[in-house]
């Protein structure tokens, strides 16, 4: 039998092989795609690791207090490689984050939340709200004593919230205080999130490849010219983009572990000793600086949580008919203002309390919620549409 008739024979039977070409290897992307559209797969592949070495983990992890840390240093000193399986988790959950980051700012610069592609954005950020859950349960599970404390700060911001907060606080700790019953339901949550995560993931793939991916000028290809199949020319550029992410993962798992976790947490919990200064990780750092800038505590949750949810009406706030902001000038250095405050208020949530940095959280916060409220809403008003429309002509794919 030729391998042709093979090939039908399989397709007539299995037509998800025919469609798993048609969708990915054949599959058109614009041939204009930088590096940052390297991001998706990087994301891919360390989600990958999280699961394998998260089933790895669940087996020898004992959720109740009086086992749980010492089950996590059995898994570091006892089991063999446990050590390494355990960092290529937490470190993972690190790089997962770094690249979910990059992989929406660049979205935010380029536009991809515009129409055709809202359905794609808003998926992509119930991942990351998805992400940010299993991390903050995660991070629970090792009864260290940065874990014990941290769930303490946001279980008390969860009562602040009327009619909801308590009763939900209630159920996740389904006691008096964190004890058992609540260990026992973080590692439920944390289970059973990863695989929800893995659910979105393929409905965001989904929706991306009904609508085509977005490109750096904005703009849609129109000509057969203008685009590339995924494979062999993205498949080889993911895969040098791949050797390089790999090559740093490696590097903080081996030669830089301490910056994995907070020193503290590789301390048993203590209810009894407060921490001097209570830090998340460096990924919840800008919304934990945007809770302490706020006195009130209902007042800091609204306004860190709000800070995600307003990404989620990004596409109906930005009126522009240009997508990309390599073509709005006032949007690139709004933007990039935005990105700062990010970027200054993870540095503040990551440092003591003081009054420098409260009022650069303050700052930081104003400017964040400024730029989704007054910027991207006016900033079309003010731009010359006719020099946008002579831009989009210009460089039509």
């Amino acid at each position: 039998m030729s391998n042709r008739s093979q090939t039908g024979w399989l397709a007539s039977r299995f037509p998800i092989a025919a469609s798993f070409r048609r969708q990915y290897l054949d599959f058109a992307m614009p041939r204009n795609l930088n590096y940052l559209w390297n991001f998706g797969a990087f994301l891919t592949v360390t989600l990958f690791f999280l699961v394998v070495s998260g089933i790895f983990l669940a087996i020898n992890y004992m959720p109740t207090i009086a086992s749980a840390f010492s089950s996590v240093e059995k898994i570091d000193r006892a089991i063999a490689s446990g050590w390494f399986i355990r960092s290529l988790h937490m470190g993972g959950v690190s790089m997962l984050f770094a690249a979910l980051y990059i992989h929406i700012a660049r979205s935010l610069y380029y536009g991809s939340y515009k129409a055709p592609r809202e359905l794609v954005w808003i998926t992509g950020l119930c991942l990351l709200i998805l992400v940010m859950l299993a991390a903050f349960a995660g991070y629970v599970l090792p009864w260290g004593q940065m874990s014990f404390w941290g769930a303490t700060v946001v279980i008390n911001a969860l009562k602040a919230v009327p009619l909801l907060g308590t009763p939900l606080s209630d159920w996740l700790l389904g006691d008096s205080s964190l004890g058992d019953v609540a260990l026992h339901r973080f590692f439920v949550l944390h289970f059973v999130t990863a695989f929800a995560i893995i659910g979105i993931v393929t409905l965001h793939v989904a929706t991306l490849h009904v609508v085509g991916p977005n490109n750096p000028t904005g703009i849609e290809p129109h000509r057969p010219e203008a685009t590339l199949p995924f494979h062999p020319y993205y498949t080889t550029k993911d895969g040098l983009g791949l050797c390089l992410f790999l090559m740093i993962y490696a590097g903080l798992i081996f030669f830089l572990p301490d910056m994995l976790t907070l020193a503290s947490n590789y301390v048993e919990a203590n209810p009894l000793v407060t921490p001097r200064d209570i830090m998340p990780e460096w990924y919840f750092s800008p919304f934990y600086a945007i809770l302490r800038a706020v006195p009130s505590k209902l007042g800091g949750l609204l306004l860190a949580s709000g800070s995600v949810l307003l990404l989620f009406f990004t596409p109906w706030l930005d009126r522009s008919l240009i997508r990309s902001a390599r073509h709005r000038p006032g949007m690139r250095w709004a933007l990039r203002g935005a990105f700062l405050a990010f970027i200054l208020l993870g540095f503040a949530g990551s440092r003591p309390l003081t009054e420098g940095w409260l009022w650069i959280s303050r700052a930081a916060t104003i400017y964040w919620y400024a730029y989704f409220l007054l910027v991207l809403p006016l900033l079309p008003r003010i731009e010359n549409p006719n020099a946008m429309s002579s831009i989009q002509d210009t460089h039509c794919l």
